[in-house]
């Protein structure tokens, strides 16, 4: 029996925000299609749904997760109840949806940005032990450089800014200006494979890489070093999943991982078109 045969439902999940696929994200659709598959963009948190109706629920633009993260937690355990098939796993999200995994892939050998965690007043001691240096300050269950900040720790724009904070879980880190001028790199794999890879850099000022804050990429082939460290990071997460975006910075000479980006990550499909075929083909082969 062939896929054009089984015309299985593949629900991808949005958001409110994000009703519809992103316009650089459209081709998705075509790809889908062609591959006998019938796709549905749905909004995670619309009440309506019934799950179990589809065949798999592809996570894509469900970027407000971070700011719900208990009705999300529970939208994941509605999932698992329904018995469909999620991508990525539902457990794989779980633990990636908190950037303490950091920690775990460096107990695993994995170099990564310099990470401290830290919660309530525990914030400010850690803080204090960095005195005189550039850092960032990021939560642990964040995105799009949610209450994120950059200071020098000691300074009072940074004590006031540390006020205005929420009180959550943070991750400490030191402030790599290699990412104002290398940049950052976004690798991308699809089913295990390598497909294609873009570095960000942002405005002229700023440290943030994200295009809301005026950041900009360019489609970019890693050396073989940087390919292999963004492989090793990669087969360190708990299982292996369909896709992911390995984001790191090379520091004299080192690829340290920032981030693995196994939920909703952008594909980066303008810069390399040939992305959405090969996002489609890992969805097919675990139906």
């Amino acid at each position: 029996m062939t896929l054009n045969s089984l015309k299985k439902r593949i629900a991808i999940a949005t958001s409110a925000d994000w009703p519809e696929l992103l316009p650089e994200e459209v081709s998705l659709l075509d790809a889908f299609r062609a591959a006998g598959l019938e796709p549905e963009p749905v909004v995670w948190t619309d009440p309506s749904i019934d799950w179990s109706g589809y065949d798999a629920v592809l996570l894509r633009s469900v970027w407000d997760y971070y700011k719900r993260q208990v009705e999300f937690t529970e939208w994941l355990g509605l999932l698992d109840k329904s018995g469909v098939l999620v991508l990525n796993e539902t457990d794989l999200v779980r633990w990636n949806s908190d950037k303490r995994y950091l920690l775990e892939l460096r107990e695993q050998g994995v170099a990564i940005v310099p990470s401290q965690v830290a919660a309530g007043a525990c914030l400010r001691e850690v803080v204090a032990g960095l005195d005189g240096q550039q850092i960032v300050i990021k939560p642990t269950v964040s995105g799009a450089a949610y209450n994120t900040v950059r200071g020098l720790a000691g300074s009072a724009e940074l004590d006031q800014a540390m006020t205005d904070l929420p009180d959550d879980v943070y991750l400490v880190q030191p402030f790599l200006p290699e990412i104002q001028t290398a940049g950052e790199w976004s690798l991308l794999f699809f089913g295990g494979e390598y497909s294609h890879a873009v570095v960000k850099r942002p405005a002229a000022g700023d440290y943030r890489v994200q295009h809301m804050f005026g950041g900009n990429v360019t489609l970019e082939e890693p050396t073989p070093e940087i390919l292999e460290s963004a492989k090793n990071a990669l087969s360190a997460a708990r299982s292996q999943p369909a896709y992911a975006r390995v984001d790191g910075v090379v520091v004299n000479g080192r690829f340290l991982l920032m981030e693995l980006e196994l939920i909703e990550p952008y594909l980066f499909i303008p810069e390399h078109p040939a992305a959405a075929d090969s996002l489609v083909g890992a969805i097919a082969a675990r139906l």
